[in-house]
């Protein structure tokens, strides 16, 4: 497995890991015509704003995940001394083989390169998969950072200290 930053001027790579995004978060959307679903779907706006790295399995996309630099207006939870990562998405098809295990592990390697202190990040409760893969890695429930984007969406903290 290979994982890389995102081919931004590739149309085509951009289009499907949107469509993978979505396919990843359709069991927590609230059907097809969840506004959510669009954002997921709108990586080009992600990797302009912040930073879109992607798995490859035999030359195919399988994963991604938005690394929030400082200033990256999809910045949520994390400290001045923290990164950040969102949108961590892996196709349904692939799930199982430790796609998302390793794009985890390029977003603490990119912290540790920056000299961060720990990373944090949010998550539905519902998403108990990616809590379990979270706490393997070390780590562990923020609840002073919990907070809600929307009426009738909360968001639970997570935070990894190095």
């Amino acid at each position: 497995m290979l994982v890389r930053p995102l081919r931004a001027e590739d149309a085509g790579e951009v289009a499907a890991v949107g469509e993978l995004t979505v396919r990843a978060y359709a069991p927590f959307l609230l059907g097809r015509e969840d506004p959510y679903a669009d954002r997921l779907r709108d990586v080009a706006t992600r990797a302009r704003e912040a930073e879109v790295w992607v798995a490859e399995l035999d030359g195919v996309a399988v994963g991604s995940v938005t690394w929030c630099p400082d200033g990256s207006p999809w910045r949520e939870v994390g400290r001045d001394d923290e990164g950040e990562f969102r949108m961590l998405a892996v196709d349904p098809a692939h799930q199982g083989r430790g796609v998302a295990r390793a794009l985890v592990a390029q977003c603490l390697d990119l912290a540790r390169a920056e000299g961060r202190g720990g990373v944090a990040l949010c998550s539905l409760p519902e998403q108990t998969g990616a809590h379990a893969l979270y706490a393997g890695v070390g780590f562990e429930r923020d609840p002073e950072r919990d907070w809600s984007p929307v009426p009738g969406v909360a968001l639970r903290a997570f935070a990894l200290r190095f």
